[in-house]
């Protein structure tokens, strides 16, 4: 099973990012994905999740910036990252949880840089 998240980089305040995590080896559509990031010094945090049914769920400080998606087609779940701010820098992480047993498996991060 694999996690293969992308789409970090540098970007400059107000810009826009798009991350995209494809998952391989899981049954993807009975899968809550989801995205957290950890800064430099700080505890790992939710950012936004999705259930396999599109429920989405964001943590407050990117509420109206983020949006969250996936593609079952494609095994692949999205973060669209707008109004970045600087506090937005951070590593991403692609996250799988399984909705019958709960068991987790965590994917690499991807760096996100909101600097001017």
């Amino acid at each position: 099973v694999q996690l293969q998240a992308s789409g970090g980089g540098l970007v400059q305040p107000g810009g826009s990012l798009r991350l995209s995590c494809a998952a391989s080896g899981f049954t993807f559509g009975s899968l809550t994905m989801g995205w957290y990031r950890q800064a430099l010094g700080k505890q790992r945090e939710l950012v936004a999740t999705i259930t396999s049914g599109g429920i989405t769920n964001y943590a407050d400080s990117v509420k109206g910036r983020f949006t969250i998606s996936r593609d079952n087609a494609k095994n692949t779940v999205y973060l669209q990252m707008n109004s970045l701010k600087p506090e937005d820098t951070a590593v991403y992480y692609c996250n799988a949880k399984w909705e019958d047993w709960g068991g987790v498996y965590w994917g690499q991060g991807t760096l996100v840089t909101v600097s001017s």
